[in-house]
Parts: C-alpha cells; structure tokens; sequence
C-alpha cells in the first residue's frame, strides 16, 4: 500500500507488454492470494468479496481453475481502482480477525508464511513494471523523489579465489526458504576466481564504445539475434540524448554515473561483456559458495546456470506445488537480490529466475574467471 501511495488512478491500469502486469493487478493479486489459500479454507465463515475475481486475479494456478489471460490484465479496467482498494481492505480486515482467532496454528502459519514471501515478491514486481511503464513515457514521470535506485557503488574490489572441491548447496537452516532451494546436495566445483565488484557504468561504456553491440562473434546466436531484431545498443533506460548517456530512473530521467553499477541488462548482454572481458559469469553453485566473501544485494546477478531442479527436488501437493517446479524450462538462474528487493527477502540460496532476454528487472553482472 505504501509502494502505492504516490500513484494517481490512471498510473494503476497500462500494460504495455506481456511481462509486466499492472499496478491495479498486483495489489489485486497479492490480496486474492490470502483470500484463496488462506481464507476460504481456515475461515468457515468468511464469505468471497467477488465471485469472478478468482478468473481475473489468479495468476498461473491451474489447479484453481480458469484465468483471464496474462496479456489483458491491463484491459480489466472493471472492477475500477477503488474497488480493489476495497477488496484489499476486506480482505485485511477478516485476515487480521482469524489470526487473532487461529495464529498459532502450524498449518495455517505455513500457508501464512509463504504468502508474506510471494507478497515480497511482488513488492519488488510492482516497482520493476512500474518503472517500465513510466519509462515509455515520454515525459519521464517522477514516482519518488527518493527512489533513484541505480545510483549504487562497489564497495569492495579485487578477486575472490575458491578451491578446487566439493561444496554443499542449498537450503539447510530453519528459516523459510522455497522449496526450489531443496533439497541440499553437494557439486564439484573447480579452481576459479570470482570478482568482488560488480561491473559498473564505465566498463560497459567500453564495452559499447569498441562496438559490443555489433560485433556478432561476442553473442550468443540467440543474443545476436535478439539485438538485431529489437536494435539494441544500450542497457534498458539509457538514453543518448545532447553527447550523453542519460538514464531513465523511478526519481526521473538522470545522467547515467560511471561509478555506479551497471543495471538493467539482460543475460545475452551479460555473456556477451563477459566474453568481451576474456572472462565469463559464474555458475550459481560459484556464487554461493562465493557469496559469503561478497558484498551482495544490490543487483540480481545473472549466472550461467540453468533453472533446473536439484536432486530430490519435490513438488507439493495442490495449487501451492505449482509456485516453482512448471517453471524450470528455458530461464537462467539470478542470484543475490536487488535494491528493489522487500527487506528480509534474500539470502545466499535464493533462486531467482527469468527468461534471458529481460532486462526489466535490477540486474547486474560479476564476472568470473
């Protein structure tokens, strides 16, 4: 509700692409997901605010039945903004009644838990897609004064070495963690060196200046041909406007900081600076053995490992087994977390995931050698 507050009506509704959802549908979303999982099944008496919001609100649970498509979410113009607000506030209000009633059940408290992680979740999604919308607006719309948010710096520099050996991976304290964190498995991992900085703004100008973006022998195949078809020479936002590089941000249009770290480049970029560089990206098994001597959390850092399930790896029962595991095809996997990341939502084993051509997301690039 807070990420909210600065929006004006018209802000909650455009859904210019596939990928990023509206305003209105996320805070729509994350308040049917109490209401479904929660609600109707630990609250006898509760009484669904709308019938047809489970078809426009669900998102990807087949298991809950039929849903409007991901592309028209920006159409769902009825129910209007206030209604949402109304829903969300229903929805609060009977949420905060049954956990004084049933809070310390275990069962519930699992369900509990795992909504408030997907709730994080989509903290983060709303201010990335958001800041997609505004950034095809010609005007350069303000969200915050204060939510610049790319003007982060390394605080650390050199080489990080791990020897060659066999390391344990994986979710292994009490603490919450999804379940394609598990089960905690042992890989060998070879002699390699892992950077203590990520790449930053002035690095990649390099890059672009000695002509990365048109030197096909530096891609990937599916890379160069995404650059050819979208005509891509420039991370998301950038601007070549008067001789500079200005930068579209959640606080406005700025000129882009050399210092800072890069952001908003996608995994075809990042091999192709990589391979640039002589070096490579780490496997995500690297960066978490790594993790522990690295300053981490400012950017999603991409790794040169497939989404795939680790060994044992279990889906659950029901609509809730379909959060990660139908996912693993086709997606990279981002490790760290992001400045747009919910506070408490991060740790070494966390696994994020996206398809590789996205940029819209905070991510960055450590290199590895």
């Amino acid at each position: 509700m807070q990420l909210a507050a600065p929006l004006n009506r018209e802000d909650h509704i455009p859904q210019p692409v596939v990928f990023a959802s509206p305003p209105k549908w996320h805070l729509a979303h994350i308040t049917w997901f109490f209401e479904e999982f929660i609600l109707t099944r630990f609250d006898n008496d509760y009484e669904v605010f709308d019938n047809f919001f489970a078809f426009l609100f669900n998102s990807y649970y087949n298991t809950i039945g039929e849903r409007t498509f991901r592309a028209d979410r920006g159409s769902i113009t009825r129910p209007d903004v206030d209604e949402v607000y109304r829903y969300r506030a229903y929805v609060d209000e009977h949420m905060d009644r049954l956990l004084d009633q049933r809070g310390e059940e275990a069962e519930l408290r699992a369900v509990l838990e795992i909504g408030l992680n997907h709730e994080q979740q989509h903290q983060e999604l709303f201010l990335t897609d958001l800041k997609f919308v505004f950034g095809l607006n010609p005007t350069w719309p303000v969200y915050a004064a204060d939510q610049v948010r790319v003007e982060t710096y390394d605080r650390a520099e050199g080489w990080l070495q791990i020897q060659e050996g066999v390391y344990a991976i994986g979710h292994e304290d009490q603490g919450f963690c999804f379940d394609n964190e598990l089960s905690r498995h042992k890989v060998y991992i070879h002699d390699c060196e892992v950077s203590r900085a990520l790449v930053n703004n002035a690095e990649y100008m390099e890059f672009m200046t000695d002509g990365g973006y048109e030197r096909f022998e530096l891609w990937l195949d599916e890379g160069w041909s995404w650059v050819q078809e979208n005509d891509v020479c420039s991370p998301l936002y950038w601007h070549h406007m008067d001789n500079r590089w200005m930068c579209y941000t959640l606080a406005g249009l700025r000129e882009v900081d050399p210092k800072a770290q890069l952001c908003h480049v996608n995994y075809y970029e990042a091999d192709a600076f990589a391979r640039w560089k002589g070096m490579r990206i780490p496997t995500e098994f690297e960066w978490e053995v790594a993790s522990r001597g690295l300053d981490w959390g400012t950017r999603w850092e991409w790794t040169q490992s497939a989404y795939l399930p680790y060994p044992g790896f279990k889906t659950a029962d029901g609509a809730l087994g379909e959060y990660n595991g139908k996912f693993m095809v086709n997606q990279m996997v981002l490790r760290g977390a992001s400045v747009a990341t919910a506070p408490g939502h991060s740790r070494p084993t966390y696994r994020n995931f996206f398809h590789p051509q996205y940029q819209w997301q905070f991510t960055g690039i450590r290199l590895a050698r």
